[in-house]
């Protein structure tokens, strides 16, 4: 190796250790109670004010308040939470993205429509050993099975 095989070499050495790691734009979606217009305009203000925040838009009949920018959720969500009203990251996904979307855990009376719970995938329904002894005792394969039709 030369004088220029080592000259790249400390000049790649110093440009590798110049970058920075850019930030995403993230959308962080938060559930806030909101009652009333003063509300939403008071949650606005404090949303707008956290560092690297570029929108924020406010649904009042969802009561849902959505920050894009250059933000971290967690920064997002106890910024909310100084506002004194009750706060959590927005607990819904479509009903098509969730395998088993009546499960109780998932089903929500107060979710926006064709919207439910994001659960995880161990809430889902699951069948037993039991559940197959009871199913051969009534199938049309098994010659001791119980015809009571």
């Amino acid at each position: 190796m030369g004088v220029q095989g080592t000259l790249e070499y400390f000049s790649d050495l110093l440009k590798s250790t110049k970058k920075k790691k850019k930030k995403q734009t993230q959308t962080v979606a938060l559930k806030i109670r909101m009652d009333c217009e003063g509300c939403a305009r008071k949650v606005k203000h404090v949303l707008s004010g956290v560092k690297g925040a570029k929108s924020v838009d406010i649904d009042l009949k969802q009561q849902k308040a959505t920050v894009t920018g250059y933000v971290e959720p967690k920064k997002v969500l106890k910024a909310a939470q100084s506002t004194k009203k009750k706060v959590e990251l927005w607990p819904y996904v479509p009903y098509t993205m969730v395998a088993h979307p009546y499960v109780s855990a998932a089903y929500d009376k107060k979710a926006p429509p064709n919207m439910v719970r994001k659960v995880a995938d161990t809430a889902n329904i699951s069948e037993t050993t039991v559940d197959d002894r009871y199913v051969q005792m009534f199938s049309d394969e098994n010659p001791n099975a119980c015809s009571i039709m």
